[in-house]
């Protein structure tokens, strides 16, 4: 691919770094995350090994790359790294990538959410918490694998909001047998927490998961399309009349400058470096875009991730037909789509007549060179993606 169309890509759209901490308390049964029980572990050589990879992979970029905008501590559970060990990785990204520009986001289970620590978190540099709720009810909880209860919940967000007005919660719905109203009212519950952001996913039953392999044995029915559907759209519906309107399929924000400021790389197709256990990256350089892929266990990770060495277990050069692909199906997850011109410079013209049948079915509108999914085309952005890219 020319440099003249890379630059539709990469940094110019935006450079974080993602910290991937497999580490968990408790395996959640729908979980289909690179994840490990934290048991008694000692942080200290995958923290190093973390370390080594951002240099290493900074290293890579030489100048091409500016400091990063934002910086992500997803998992797993990071919120079990010690004060000691997220310090570390914030200084090495500060002396290695130059002074963070942005936020820098940490995911926090509610059972590790106190007073000492939300002091400590915020005296490291951390602007903004995700707090993984999943539900309020003390029944579902328990069937989702989480050891917090719903008072719990309720608590840690209401400390975290003391101290981090920029919080988010996440949510999970469409589970087994769930109905409208008992959603509705959870929903509303979790809105009157007066989190100005949240993230409401449906329930999906992945085949490796103990929840994939109760489903194969006929012990768990997921719920079917016509139902995750109607409960989409009354999620839309409560969350709008309340103030935070969606900006993203799953995302919900009541204002622009809380939206997740990470998040909008991936979505914009900008540049992002992965580190630790299994984590996925994004990096442009040289006359490619990379995707990059670390070793998933901590052990070969640690092993890979020393003496100058990347976490990498696989790097490939992505064709232009994968980037065109990757820039459309995140691009039109976002309510405000994507720029159109942008798209035809990286994949060429866009096939007329599809767009015209997608507009015509009720899934797509065109407003001021923007594409973008309309309501009943959220409901199947995937399907949307796939037609576009044919």
């Amino acid at each position: 691919m020319d440099y003249h169309r890379l630059d539709e890509v990469g940094p110019g759209h935006g450079f974080g770094i993602y910290v991937h901490w497999p580490y968990c308390a408790r395996i959640c049964p729908y979980c289909d995350f690179n994840v490990y029980a934290a048991k008694d572990r000692d942080e200290t050589p995958l923290i190093e090994a973390i370390c080594n990879d951002i240099a290493a992979q900074k290293a890579i970029l030489l100048r091409s790359h500016s400091a990063p905008d934002t910086l992500y501590f997803g998992g797993g559970t990071p919120s079990l790294i010690s004060p000691a060990g997220l310090s570390r990785i914030i200084a090495t990204v500060a002396d290695r990538c130059g002074a963070l520009r942005g936020e820098i986001t940490l995911e926090a289970n509610p059972n590790d959410i106190t007073p000492q620590r939300l002091a400590e978190w915020k005296a490291l540099g951390v602007t903004r918490l995700s707090i993984g709720v999943q539900s309020l009810e003390d029944d579902t909880l328990a069937f989702l694998g989480r050891d917090h209860s719903g008072d719990d919940a309720r608590r840690a967000v209401a400390l975290a909001l003391e101290t981090f007005p920029n919080t988010s919660v996440d949510l999970i719905y469409a589970r087994p047998g769930q109905t409208l109203s008992a959603w509705e009212k959870e929903l509303t519950a979790a809105l009157d927490f007066g989190a100005p952001h949240l993230s409401l996913y449906e329930l999906t039953i992945e085949e490796r998961t103990a929840f994939g392999r109760r489903a194969a044995r006929g012990e768990l029915v997921p719920m079917d399309e016509d139902g995750q559907a109607d409960l989409y759209e009354l999620t839309q519906q409560v969350c709008e009349s309340a103030g935070l309107p969606a900006y993203e399929i799953s995302n919900h924000a009541r204002a622009p400058e809380l939206q997740s400021q990470h998040n909008q790389i991936y979505w914009n197709s900008g540049d992002w470096i992965g580190v630790g256990p299994g984590a996925h990256g994004r990096l442009t350089y040289g006359t490619g875009r990379n995707a990059t892929v670390c070793h998933r266990r901590p052990a070969d990770y640690i092993a890979a991730a020393c003496h100058g060495r990347v976490g990498w277990a696989e790097t490939e050069r992505l064709g232009e037909a994968e980037i065109g692909q990757e820039f459309l199906a995140m691009g039109l997850r976002v309510a405000k789509g994507l720029d159109m011109a942008r798209l035809e410079r990286l994949t060429g013209p866009l096939d007329t007549a599809r767009l015209a049948q997608l507009e015509e079915a009720g899934l797509l509108s065109r407003d001021k060179g923007r594409l973008a999914l309309t309501p009943q085309g959220r409901l199947l952005a995937d399907h949307v993606a796939a037609q576009l890219s044919k």
